[in-house]
């Protein structure tokens, strides 16, 4: 690996191209280097993990919106849209639209969190339309893949966007416009001008993710990565993109992030190493904000060790920095706090989770989350005797460079009436790669059996996970193959009307 060094300069001082961010990106997207054998099985992991979120989902509002938005833009020899039928093709832009927003809408699917956040698994649904739409092969698919992991895993190792309240879909639009680029075999040039349009046109605030949280949170990254489809698109015709868009005078670092004085380290493989930053990533065994994973673990082992939770007095959790400001009490956010509050806010409620899970000695997708699951009086109870702190140790912890030593955990003390505390903590989730028990394939597959039952029928599911763990063999032109059919009196429809 190579830490590149990434600062501003002024327009008068002439920045080669070569010494660019954005063309050190596209020089490991175009670079053609050998697929590693785990970042391959991981792909496959991922393209599962995608399917079962995405298909548990199709049902819910801003997925059948989207999911109506890209029917009308139908498209012969175009790309799938999961649920419907397999001979039906739409432009590979919407696909990805409705596709990334039904991946996104639970919640549930992989996470990797360093500098900033990113659910790096909102590269597949763009790629594989793209790749629907374009032929691709296997193959193909898989080195866009790990490119795109590449890309954005190390964007958000090194390059810090929340601080500044920018949302992180501004490292995906760059990731996603890579791995079209390594897909399709593009050369620097055009991958180079693809990354900065990309990343111009993502930037946005992290409103989306603040005080109500709308159904806005899982549109971002479909649309994010149907810009960069669009953008790849027009540089492919021989468009530019705003330059240096790293580095500028006005660029986004010195307008939007650290500003003119910042300075950047970004790692990223030599030119032709292997690519294998999908491995440092890692999914979710619950349906919540990642930071919320170890805590539902904690919250499953109080619930053996208390017998009465009616005797519980305030419960306090020592955490990291980013736990803390972003879904404890220390995002001062009053509707983390509201049993009226969305789905989406509750699942950024590290207090209305550990409360949930606490009383229910589990966590379910659905369940969890009805009004009046969050409305019952004795979680209501313990949820408001909830408060967060940061501990700086788990803040080091949360950013430790080693994978196998960052940690995402807490410490939790429980008071009870009587005075006495009992306390446990946990570094990590159980199901992380470093966890207790780490997800492997056939946790996947469990997953995803789970998740499509009752929606998708036997034959189909089988089919499915057979095809998607022979991603390798598949020719050009197969691809179509990786999407899932329901049936059609179980998807449903959204009778208002829009423009299209």
């Amino acid at each position: 690996m190579i830490v590149h060094k990434v600062k501003v300069y002024p327009s008068k001082n002439h920045l080669p191209k070569k010494n660019q961010l954005a063309w050190k990106l596209a020089e490991i997207a175009s670079d053609n280097a050998k697929l590693d054998k785990d970042s391959i099985e991981m792909v496959i992991n991922r393209i599962i993990d995608n399917a079962s979120v995405a298909i548990a989902s199709l049902n819910r509002k801003p997925v059948i919106s989207s999911r109506e938005m890209a029917l009308k833009h139908s498209r012969k020899n175009g790309a799938t849209l999961f649920g419907i039928n397999n001979k039906l093709r739409f432009d590979c832009e919407w696909a990805a639209w409705s596709n990334g927003t039904a991946v996104r809408e639970l919640d549930f699917h992989d996470t990797f969190l360093a500098a900033d956040y990113s659910h790096p698994g909102d590269n597949i649904p763009p790629l594989i339309s793209v790749a629907q739409q374009n032929k691709r092969s296997g193959l193909d698919l898989l080195r866009g893949i790990v490119t795109a992991y590449e890309v954005q895993v190390n964007l958000v190792k090194g390059i810090c966007l929340h601080k500044h309240k920018v949302d992180h879909i501004a490292h995906l639009g760059p990731s996603v416009a890579a791995g079209i680029g390594a897909m399709l075999r593009l050369n620097t040039e055009t991958i180079y001008q693809a990354i900065q349009q990309a990343l111009h046109t993502t930037i946005s605030t992290r409103q989306s993710r603040k005080g109500e949280i709308s159904s806005w949170k899982a549109y971002a990254p479909a649309h994010a990565g149907k810009l960069a489809i669009e953008a790849v698109d027009r540089v492919m015709r021989g468009e530019g993109a705003p330059s240096p868009i790293y580095e500028g005078e006005d660029s986004v670092i010195a307008r939007i992030l650290d500003g003119k004085k910042a300075l950047y380290r970004v790692p990223l493989p030599k030119k032709g190493e292997v690519k294998k930053a999908i491995l440092e990533t890692y999914t979710k065994e619950y349906s919540a904000e990642y930071q919320s994973q170890a805590l539902i673990d904690l919250a499953k082992k109080f619930k053996k060790k208390l017998k009465n939770l009616k005797q519980i007095k305030k419960i306090d959790i020592y955490t990291s920095h980013h736990t803390h400001y972003v879904i404890g009490t220390g995002a001062n956010d009053p509707q983390k706090m509201d049993p009226n509050a969305s789905r989406e806010t509750l699942d950024h409620s590290i207090m209305y989770i550990f409360a949930v899970a606490l009383e229910d000695g589990n966590w379910h997708h659905v369940r969890s989350y009805t009004r009046a699951r969050a409305k019952r009086k004795s979680t209501l109870k313990i949820w408001r005797s909830i408060k967060t702190h940061e501990d700086k140790k788990w803040t080091k912890k949360y950013h430790d460079p080693n994978p196998k030593k960052k940690s995402f955990g807490a410490k939790v003390t429980i008071t009870l009436k009587n005075g006495k505390k009992i306390t446990e903590q946990q570094d990590r989730a159980d199901a992380h790669p470093y966890g207790s028990r780490p997800f492997k394939r056939q946790n996947y597959i469990n997953k995803f059996l789970t998740l499509t039952e009752n929606l998708i029928d036997k034959k189909e599911s089988n089919r499915f996970l057979r095809t998607v763990q022979s991603l390798k063999k598949l020719k050009s032109g197969q691809l179509d193959k990786l999407n899932i059919e329901v049936k059609k009196n179980k998807i449903k429809k959204n009778l208002k009307k829009g423009i299209f």
